[in-house]
């Protein structure tokens, strides 16, 4: 039994094929009914077709062109070839959610290694074509705002357990304003909640606000717990999954500017400086990986400006940029061929808390080497281990066995000049330099000892160069195979180079001599010159720099009297061939070398990277100070070598002038012709839009394909030569091209495509945006990086380095890592300032209404400044200004500050601390225009009362106070309160401030006249960047307050001013006389008209005087009605107050009854809150203890 129950069956194997597996199919599809789920009715049908459309076509965005070439928000791809920058993993959410340990988490997944504290960008390499930077957002508003600008997914980690807090809202608000990155919550702390129905309740509860807030159907994951510090891996995995596979749409500001999140900072300002000087402004280099579109660094014609929000410095200049190789590169095909990332490939960049990518890394200043782990010093015995992570490693192991320094190093080395040679070279010293001078001799190879010119003779030094000199022989030059290995000059010191047959060795460099002198070839003659020993043919100026032809005559010359000396000598006809290769048609060789590899000038570089002028360019003019720098550079460099190029102060034929191959030089007088009226009415008539020629240099026009002159060469062709020379192959490709754009129009115009082969709008705009950037690339896609880099820019995904001069030293001595730093660059109208006019809307959570000339902080853009806005309405006619932000509706605001495009979006604070207990963000809106002469006026009412009446006209005081003022409101409309329009006159001249006017009536002295008038107001030029920092808490930065405000925290009681208390209005009631109508008037008015004016009645009526006498029965019936009205009275007065007794006993019983409950509900509330208080504070005391 017991064997019978260890035995291990065989797993059940389903069969795939033959035919069980064939019966199953056919069992499957004939089960299969594809009527089952049709509609049967045509008209829903027809609505579930219109539904699907119309989900397909919400799914639709614009086309936007993508100016980051291929790489937005890091999507790689086979379809892109540059590197592209890593995808910004921002971590945002409160305090306590989980953010340290999500990061921890992902960096876990995806390297394996676990990094105990996270500081500032962490990237790291997820596969072959994509890399993350996980940035984790502190709780600071000001860091939310500027890690939304370059976020392009976001992690909003929100505490399910506890739900939705402040923060969040405050950063989902912050998101939306500056473009809505992809956002994706985690719902973390799932396993406080007690039992699974209050888990699924919360789930749904939580997920239905984020859709409310964000959008239907957004992505929402669970994290339940944390195990050994991290989140369970599986849903780690998951999350990875969805992350890897993100696509992100370009956002429109970041589509158009440059921009890069800081990974390593550093504080390059000389230690001296900073100790003598520590309140002086620093230098800082900056690293990151740039973004959005190619950024062209600083030089001589072009300055670049960055903005770093937070620095409260509106823009630094960069001083110096670099291009640095990428710290943590993405896996090429030769580095990894498996499908899967390898091991050694999953790399994290994260230098502020302390993890580096490659082995090596050059920051541009210095070289890095990234140990990577723990290591051991290597003993004598150990083996050599290749299974070191890196080749850090290796270097510092390499390192380690080093007993000399490298000063030791060069002082016992030992230099041959040749192969063959047994004694090393010699340095003499300062005080025994002298000038040495040799020449090669008559026979190739044999060498004689040369002439000695010395100060002081030295025994010594004679006898070593006699060794010297006899060790040489046809073996100490070089053969053919070896030149073949030699490497000629630079381009740079092509440029520099001389040739000079009178050049002199020194002490400590030798230079090479001129071979085209004939004292040099004379036999017999006393040798001068230096000898000039060299490797190779190139080292001679045979190979690269060319001779000219003088030259070369010149040095067969040479070879013939060689040739006649060795032949009086009675020497072998083949001596010449036994000689050294390099000396062989050397005439040939540099007129071959002269018309092929000589130096240009670099156009690029010319054009761009130049400080003349056009018209000093046109003329050949070369920056002399600048070449001469460089030359002088070079010698100084070349003072230590060991050979040295031949300089002289005289420029010889080939180089003396340097001027453009690709132009001929032009001078003044050929200029100055085309001033003249004569020669320009001559050409007139070959321009479409110029007359015919009629000057006296007139001209027949020229027929197509007439002369041309070869600019290069100066050769003259005719017609005939022409056509021959046109490349017909291009000429057919250009033919091809040109049909086959007219067959496509006239396809699209008249052919009618299948529906199949049909393309849809969105389609069409796709590809042509497709279309252009391979365009944009195809232009580039030649030229060289440091071509490309001056014209175009760094390409996004460039690790780069800049330099900043003039920063506080307050931001370097309160660095934190943890803070988020951005750079952004700023366009060219960016730097300008001026008034801005956006639509602003008061957030719908800030309790307070928006005060004019309130100061308020903005963030617009790559800035976060305060400013002082003031807030109008457009009533179709004028700006009015307004003295409160209006509820639930839009307004316009108008401020100074750094102007900004139309349509970006901003949001708005008055406060950024994290004291304040509400909702922080107070507006948000766009920038509608940028217009310095915006006109904002307001209503004014100006009132003044009539102090001599003259019919219509009146004198008006109390209303200005200057004649000024009246002069420059003459002709306004004025009016009384009783409805008298008039209009203002001329002033008087005393009483100052006086004014005659008219009016359409007779006033009165009682009546108040007012003039309604608008006042322009103009915006104050306020602009305070904020420097947050500046400060070691990051968040407690504060710009200006309002006055209440410094009163309220410095505890000043507010003066009173009498002129604005209330004062009780008093008015005096106004007696009219009665109106009094002329008889003769009345007369003639019509009845309606006249005045109903009637006298009081003075005598009695006939009702009034008439007296009545009751007969008997009248007199008993009135008195029975009386009696009994009366005791019907005083049975409802009887019953009322019965009714009034009832109710007040009623009353006092319910408020007994009110109060008896009152008090049992305050005792059960008093039960139920300390119930409720314990369970918290055992709650809290369990997750203390977890």
């Amino acid at each position: 039994m017991d064997g019978l129950a260890k035995q291990a069956n065989r797993a059940h194997r389903v069969s795939k094929v033959g035919n069980k597996a064939e019966k199953k199919k056919q069992q499957g599809q004939k089960n299969h009914n594809p009527k089952a789920f049709a509609s049967a009715s045509g008209r829903k049908a027809d609505k579930l077709a219109r539904r699907n459309v119309e989900k397909d076509q919400t799914r639709l965005h614009v086309p936007a062109i993508d100016r980051t070439f291929g790489g937005t928000g890091g999507q790689g791809g086979k379809d892109v070839l540059d590197d592209v920058p890593p995808v910004i993993v921002a971590v945002m959410g409160p305090s306590g959610v989980g953010k340290s340990t999500l990061i921890r988490s992902l960096v876990r997944r995806y390297t394996k290694n676990t990094m105990a504290d996270i500081k500032g960008p962490v990237t790291i390499v997820t596969g072959k074509n994509r890399r993350l930077t996980l940035i984790e957002c502190p709780n600071d508003l000001g860091a939310m705002i500027d890690v939304a600008k370059v976020a392009d997914l976001v992690l909003l980690m929100i505490d399910g357990s506890f739900g939705f807090e402040m923060e969040t809202f405050e950063a989902l608000s912050a998101l939306s304003s500056h473009g809505l990155p992809k956002i994706i919550a985690i719902l973390t702390h799932l396993d406080l909640v007690k039992t699974p129905a209050a888990l699924k309740a919360q789930k749904k509860r939580l997920k239905n606000r984020f859709w409310t807030e964000v959008y239907d159907g957004a992505k929402m994951f669970y994290l339940s717990g944390v195990m050994n510090g991290r989140y369970p891996d599986r849903e780690i995995l998951n999350l990875s999954r969805f992350i890897s596979v993100a696509k992100f749409r370009p956002l429109v500001f970041r589509n158009t500017h440059s921009y890069f999140l800081v990974d390593r900072f550093e504080d390059i300002t000389p230690r001296e400086q900073i100790r003598t000087m520590p309140k002086e402004d620093r230098t800082i280099a900056l690293f990151g990986y740039l973004r959005g579109v190619p950024l062209r660094p600083p030089s001589s014609t072009h300055s670049l400006r960055v903005h770093v929000p937070g620095s409260g410095v509106d823009a630094f200049t960069v001083g110096r940029m670099l291009e640095l190789m990428d710290p943590c590169p993405l896996p090429t095909k030769d580095s990894e061929k498996r499908r899967k990332l390898g091991d050694r490939n999953k790399i994290a960049y994260a230098p502020m808390s302390g993890g580096a990518g490659g082995g090596v890394m050059w920051d541009g200043e210095r070289v890095w080497i990234n140990t990577g782990g723990s290591f051991t010093r290597r003993e004598e015995g150990d083996e050599d281990d290749d299974t070191l992570a890196g080749e850090g490693e290796k270097m510092v192991m390499d390192l380690q066995d080093v007993n000399t320094t490298l000063g030791d190093g060069i002082a016992r080395s030992e230099i041959r000049l040749f192969g063959s040679s047994t004694a090393p070279l010699t340095v003499p010293d300062a005080s025994t330099s002298r000038k040495r001078k040799g020449a090669f001799n008559d026979a190739v190879g044999e060498h004689s000892g040369a002439e000695e010119i010395d100060d002081e003779d030295d025994d010594e030094e004679e006898e070593e160069e006699e060794e010297l000199d006899e060790e040489l022989d046809e073996d100490d030059f070089d053969s053919e195979e070896e030149e073949d290995d030699d490497e000629g000059l630079s381009d740079d010191e092509e440029e520099n180079f001389t040739p000079d047959a009178t050049s002199q060795r020194d002490s400590k460099s030798r230079r090479r001599a001129g071979v085209g002198n004939p004292e040099l070839a004379t036999p017999g003659a006393a040798r001068k010159e230096n000898l000039a020993y060299a490797d190779s043919d190139s080292e001679l100026e045979f190979s690269d720099t060319g001779l000219d032809a003088e030259d070369g005559e010149q040095f067969e010359d040479d070879e013939e009297e060689e040739e006649e000396d060795s032949d009086d000598d009675g020497d072998d006809e083949d001596e010449e061939e036994e000689g050294p290769e390099w000396k062989r048609n050397l005439a040939e060789v540099g007129a071959a070398n002269f018309t092929a590899k000589r130096r240009r000038q670099n156009l690029m570089r010319l054009i761009y990277d130049s400080n003349l002028t056009p018209a000093e360019i046109s003329a050949g003019a070369t920056e002399e100070g600048s070449s001469d720098a460089l030359n002088q550079a070079a010698i100084d460099d070349d003072d230590d070598d060991l050979f040295q190029l031949a300089r002289s102060g005289q420029t010889d034929d080939l180089e003396g002038n340097d001027d453009d191959e690709f132009r001929e030089s032009v001078s003044h007088t050929i200029i100055d012709q085309w001033e003249q009226e004569e020669l320009l009415d001559s050409i007139r008539g070959l321009f479409i839009t110029g007359a015919e020629a009629t000057g006296a240099n007139a001209e027949p026009l020229e027929e197509e394909g007439g002369d041309f002159e070869d600019l290069e060469t100066g050769e003259k062709g005719d017609p005939q030569k022409t056509e021959v020379e046109i490349d017909e192959a291009a000429r057919a490709k250009e033919l091809a091209e040109k049909k086959e754009a007219l067959k496509r129009k006239f396809n699209n115009e008249y052919d009618d495509e299948s529906d199949e082969d049909k393309k849809d709008f969105y389609t069409e705009q796709k590809d042509e945006l497709a279309r252009r950037l391979e365009a944009t690339k195809a232009e580039f896609a030649e030229d060289d990086a440091e071509t490309r880099a001056m014209v175009e820019g760094h390409r996004p995904g460039t690790y780069v380095r800049i330099e900043l001069s003039g920063v506080p030293h307050t931001m370097v001595d309160n660095f934190n890592a943890r803070t988020p730093i951005i750079v952004g660059a700023l366009l060219a109208h960016e730097e300008s300032f001026g008034y801005v006019q956006v639509r602003i809307k008061k957030h719908r959570w800030y309790p307070k209404i928006l005060k004019t000339n309130d100061p308020l902080i903005f963030s617009l853009g790559w800035r976060r400044f305060q400013t002082v806005p003031v807030y109008s309405l457009d009533d179709g006619t004028r700006n009015r200004m307004l003295k409160y932000t209006p509820e639930h509706m839009h307004c316009l605001a108008t401020f100074y500050g750094p102007i900004s495009a139309p349509n970006t979006g901003f949001c708005a604070f008055n406060r950024l601390g994290n004291e304040t207990p509400s909702f922080r963000v107070s507006a948000s809106g766009v920038v509608l225009d940028v217009d310095g002469a915006t006109q904002i006026v307001k209503k004014l009412k100006l009132t003044g009362v009539p102090f001599k009446i003259f019919k219509n006209t009146a004198f008006i005081k109390d209303m200005f106070t200057t004649q000024l003022e009246v002069a420059k409101f003459e002709g306004a409309h004025i009016r009384t309160v009783s409805g008298i329009r008039g209009q203002v006159k001329k002033a008087l001249a005393k009483p100052e401030g006086c004014y005659r006017a008219t009016f359409e009536d007779k006033v009165l002295m009682s009546d108040i006249v007012f003039l309604r008038a608008w006042y322009q107001v103009k915006p104050r030029q306020y602009y305070n960047p904020v420097g947050s920092l500046l400060l070691t808490d990051k968040t407690k930065w504060q710009g200006m307050r309002l006055t209440g405000e410094v009163r309220r925290d410095q505890n000043i009681k507010t003066p009173t001013d009498v002129n604005s208390l209330y004062k009780p209005i008093v008015r005096q009631t106004r007696r009219f006389n009665t109106l009094k109508v002329p008889k003769k008037l009345q007369a003639a008015l019509p009845f309606a008209s006249k005045p109903k004016i009637q006298s009081a009645q003075k005598k009695q009526t006939y009702m009034q005087k008439r007296a009545v006498v009751l007969e008997p029965e009248d007199k008993k019936a009135l008195s029975l009605l009386q009696q009994i009205t009366a005791i019907n009275k005083a049975k409802v007065a009887k019953r009322k107050e019965k009714k009034a007794d009832t109710k007040e006993k009623r009353k006092r019983k319910l408020e007994k009854e009110d109060a008896a409950r009152g008090e049992r509900e305050k005792a059960d509330k008093k039960e139920h809150f300390r119930k409720a208080g314990n369970a918290e504070k055992s709650d809290r005391k369990r997750r203390r203890v977890e």
